[in-house]
């Protein structure tokens, strides 16, 4: 027996990277899970993917309508699904701050506000979003896609106290630099994308990048009912990048 036996969970941005990992721990762990996300065709069995493009209110709550009718209950919902973006304050037009800013904090908005209704009749209701190492920490050319997470970070804080009342939990966990296919495709833009992924896994303490099993990991303690007090955190999963500062790098 698990503490997920018998709940619900919709993973969006679940096809792939942290979400997938997610999805996949999380069923492993006896909970019935949906996949929200775009690429509904490549979601593994035992997940259901659900067609979802958060930045379409109807979409949404087509998709989240969809999974409590197909499993008759909603517990817990990871916000997991955005988009990345390069570059300083000047290297993004207005389209493309909106664009990010629509995927990475409205989407999640949707999903929630979405889910709201059915949350509120679990006994076991949580929120996981998924924020960044972003939203506290200043990262080079980063600008636009710092400004969404420290949104996220924000968001997360006023719903966990709105919904108190309601007892539905709102968290967040903030990775650091993840070894996922976003990343890897970041990598694959850059001159010397060897050399980029060595100064990437440089800055972290640890040494080295971040895995998707491991935040998975964490949003599954955040989303667990045994969790139960914990509403309103941030836990970073960084390799000590937020709050450690060693003098010289770390000998593994």
């Amino acid at each position: 027996m698990s503490e997920f036996d018998g709940l619900v969970a919709a993973v969006t941005g679940g096809a792939s990277g942290i979400g997938l990992a997610t999805a996949n721990l999380l069923a492993q762990r006896g909970a019935r899970v949906a996949v929200l996300d775009l690429k509904t065709d490549e979601v593994p069995d035992p997940l259901t993917g659900f067609r979802c493009d958060v930045t379409s209110d109807a979409e949404v709550r087509a998709a989240v309508d969809a999974v409590a009718e197909r499993f008759g209950r909603l517990d817990i919902l990871v916000n997991n699904a955005g988009i990345g973006a390069q570059g300083d304050v000047t290297a993004n037009d207005d389209d493309e701050w909106h664009r990010a800013y629509d995927v990475n904090v409205v989407g999640m908005v949707r999903t929630a506000r979405a889910a709201l209704p059915h949350l509120k009749s679990s006994p076991a209701a949580a929120v996981v979003n998924t924020c960044s190492i972003a939203a506290w920490a200043g990262l080079p050319a980063r600008a636009l896609y710092s400004a969404t997470k420290g949104a996220v970070l924000s968001l997360t804080l006023a719903m966990a106290t709105d919904h108190l009342p309601d007892r539905i939990r709102v968290n967040c966990v903030c990775p650091g630099t993840a070894d996922t296919p976003w990343v890897g495709r970041l990598l694959d833009t850059a001159a010397d994308p060897s050399a980029e992924r060595e100064a990437l896994a440089a800055r972290q303490p640890m040494g080295r990048l971040v895995t998707a099993d491991e935040v998975a990991n964490a949003i599954a303690y955040l989303a667990s009912p045994l969790s139960a007090s914990t509403t309103g955190t941030a836990l970073a999963v960084d390799g000590g990048m937020y709050g450690l500062r060693p003098r010289g790098p770390v000998q593994n």
